[in-house]
């Protein structure tokens, strides 16, 4: 598949000089909100987000290929006040974030926000999060609006990243059952991806608290390779960085494209004080950033191998 030159220099920006993705993803809102309000002076949560966001991103910045943000607390002010490098790529979210309610699986839009204007801020890609199972009421909606920011993406010429989160379809909103997870995975990708989707951030298609059998977990992975129409990338779900790394090793050998790495990197800074928890992240946090780095580039697939550059002929530009 070929892509249009913006499309392509920006997912350059966001991947590594390999074309792999080593992707720090620090978006994250509600739950980091309510671990902070413990922490923060009333009314400054706002703040202390900020400043915590702002810590991540400079510690762990030079080992990554990009940061994944959000506009209301981060993405703006790691730009202005220089946390995120230039030659670091910028994804924004165009979602309000994971609830990180179980029972709440609801998909809301940053009010205010678009395609746009992430484009108008010198960002490289956009990111839409969504709760997703193909069979429930709600799929056919969720699926028109991941089509409509897919429109929005080739309009403005900007990589569209696309996180679907599984819930259960059975009317309780609660977390998969884990026998069901490898078919919703492969599945979701099956049904969104043509829609428009660039790169798939998707969850390990096995429940590795249930099934330790790392021959399924490949087998699994090489499923959703073949599935998949876009290169797709793993996102940390919150499980530790020991078995996230072991996900990541399996992921890329069965053909991922890299990592989208959240709390597993950075999650026991949350709540230390600023001192200890630039410590934490300086060491701790840039290691493991690092080695994941490392696993990518040694193992994953480079987005190229994918997508064909674009054709070029000496009047491309008119």
């Amino acid at each position: 598949m070929s892509m249009t030159i913006g499309k392509w220099r920006r997912l350059q920006q966001t991947a590594g000089p390999t074309g792999i993705f080593s992707i720090a993803a620090i978006d994250h809102r509600g739950p980091l909100r309510r671990a902070l309000e413990k922490e923060s002076p009333e009314g400054k949560t706002n703040e202390a987000l900020t400043s915590l966001k702002q810590d991540i991103v400079r510690q762990l910045a030079p080992v990554t290929s990009a940061i994944l943000l959000d506009p209301e607390t981060a993405a703006g002010q790691c730009v202005v006040d220089g946390s995120i490098p230039g030659q670091t790529g910028l994804i924004v979210a165009l979602d309000t974030g994971s609830t990180g309610d179980p029972l709440n699986r609801t998909t809301s839009l940053v009010e205010n926000w678009s395609v746009e204007k992430t484009v108008r801020m010198g960002a490289s890609g956009v990111k839409l999060l969504i709760y997703y199972h193909p069979q429930a009421p709600e799929a056919r909606e969720r699926e028109v609006l991941v089509r409509k920011v897919a429109e929005d993406c080739v309009r403005y010429d900007i990589p569209f990243f696309l996180e679907p989160l599984s819930y259960a379809s059975d009317g309780s909103h609660g977390s998969l059952p884990p026998e069901e997870r490898r078919k919703v995975v492969i599945e979701t990708a099956r049904r969104l991806v043509p829609l428009g989707v660039d790169i798939l951030k998707a969850e390990f298609p096995v429940d590795v608290s249930t099934d330790s059998n790392e021959n399924i977990w490949r087998e699994a992975c090489q499923e959703l390779t073949q599935t998949s129409r876009a290169p797709w990338v793993l996102l940390s779900a919150g499980v530790s960085y020991d078995t996230f790394l072991k996900q990541v090793r399996i992921a890329c050998e069965a053909g991922a494209s890299g990592v989208m790495a959240g709390r597993a990197v950075w999650k026991e800074a949350v709540t230390l004080d600023i001192a200890a928890r630039n410590d934490f992240l300086r060491t701790v946090g840039y290691e493991r950033m690092r080695r994941l780095r490392s696993l990518c580039e040694a193992l994953a697939r480079p987005f190229p191998d994918v997508y064909d550059p674009p054709v070029l002929s000496y009047d491309w530009y008119v």
